[in-house]
């Protein structure tokens, strides 16, 4: 470890202030940001204000866990900031009505919180007089660009500070520096780096360093076991009003509420499980495994629902703006007006996208039933397709088919 810098007081450089100025780090409790803690305060002699932003997955034994665990690790104080209802009014209701997904698999699982994430510290730095914020991430992940392009939007005068990435420390370097000074190591620290929040989990680890294998049975946070054991299938039934889920078998639930509930119901199934190839913001590809229960069902769901009611054209044009909203969330440009825009169609094309859609979970598998809907294309149509005309007759079926074709023809006539 020698090659790193382990400790003394930073009188003058980069975060050089008074003692007593703290420095605000955005905390998720894993090895990286549980390492920033020490290194932060020996390295600049400055108290450390440790945040945790909860966009999902922290219960209130998590949440104390948290605390404890920053605490022991020398943060001066921790503060948790409850923010999943943002989370969802704000970016997961429009990767919802946009159907988003990256590669057309993942669900943008964890880093479409980083945008609420930053702003949270933004604000907090500001409350406590911080000129400095930190971050764990690494050089060759995407959260880095995120945290950075959002906070020098939000608050430029900052000086974020990122000492995985900036001084380079190996997570087995990390350990090590915990274990020297007796500092508590979070649990599987080493192995995986696992994130989790309300859409979702990833996992990274060995077996995500290349594309051959799968990580193991035993790596799977909310699914592990799941197809140990025969077990029945079982039917859900979602309510969506305008695009928005707002029940789940029947009972009226705040979406955040829906979200959990729905998690708890299909991880037993390992719904939502899979492992995704992708490109980087930094233009490299990268593989992460990720289990999004919620957002594999209510995605699928709320597609089926939306081709019940939207237009052809709707749907083309949604589509092709939806992909941008996604490429904007994951490289963390959410911020750009064009986003607003972007919400705006969504919101105004899920004008009439409500209804009820029953799903079938059976362990690995997701079969989407039935869909009904007030505003449904197809039952509007006194046709029945395959079986009889409806506002049309034959002769008009002739024709159209007659003009179709004229483009073909013609095209084959001057071909001589």
């Amino acid at each position: 470890m020698s090659a790193h810098t382990t400790g003394g007081n930073a009188a003058a450089g980069p975060a050089a202030g008074r003692p007593d100025d703290p420095i605000v780090l955005a905390f998720s409790g894993g090895l990286d940001t549980s390492f920033c803690i020490p290194w932060l305060t020996e390295t600049y002699g400055r108290p450390v204000v440790t945040a945790t932003v909860n966009t999902g997955g922290i219960d209130a034994d998590a949440a104390q866990q948290l605390e404890r665990h920053a605490l022991a690790l020398g943060a001066r104080h921790h503060v948790l900031v409850e923010a999943r209802d943002e989370f969802f009014d704000q970016v997961l209701k429009y990767l919802i009505m946009g159907n988003v997904r990256r590669g057309q698999l993942y669900p943008l699982c964890v880093g479409s919180e980083r945008g609420v994430q930053a702003r949270h510290l933004a604000q907090l730095a500001a409350k406590l007089g911080a000129n400095t914020v930190a971050h764990g991430c690494t050089a060759a992940g995407n959260d880095q660009v995120r945290f950075e392009i959002i906070l020098k939007a939000l608050a430029p005068q900052l000086e974020v500070l990122a000492p995985v990435r900036d001084h380079s420390w190996a997570r087995a370097d990390q350990v090590a520096y915990l274990n020297e000074r007796g500092l508590p190591v979070p649990g599987k620290g080493s192995a995986y780096s696992i994130n989790r929040g309300l859409w979702g989990v990833t996992i990274g680890g060995t077996e995500t360093l290349d594309s051959r294998d799968s990580i193991p049975e035993s790596a799977w946070v909310l699914s592990a076991g799941a197809f140990d054991a025969p077990r029945e299938p079982r039917d859900v039934e979602i309510g969506f009003e305008r695009g928005v889920p707002v029940s789940l078998d029947g009972e009226k639930l705040a979406p955040v509420a829906l979200i959990e509930r729905l998690e708890e119901v299909g991880k037993a199934y390992a719904i939502g499980r899979g492992i995704h190839v992708g490109d980087t913001i930094l233009g490299t590809k990268g593989r992460v495994a990720f289990e999004a229960p919620s957002a594999e069902i209510l995605i699928a769901s709320h597609r089926e629902l939306e081709k019940l009611t939207l237009t052809a054209l709707q749907m083309r044009v949604k589509e092709q703006l939806s992909q941008t909203y996604g490429d904007l969330v994951h490289e963390g440009k959410q911020l750009d007006p064009v986003g607003r825009d972007i919400e705006a169609l969504l919101e105004s094309s899920q004008a009439r996208v409500t209804g009820t859609v029953r799903c079938r979970l059976r362990p690995g598998s997701l079969f989407v039933a039935g869909v009904t809907s007030p505003h449904s294309l197809m039952a509007a149509s006194r046709g029945k397709y395959g079986e009889s005309a409806g506002e049309w007759t034959s002769a008009d079926a002739v024709g159209f088919s007659r003009i179709l074709a004229l483009p073909g023809m013609l095209h084959t006539r001057a071909g001589g």
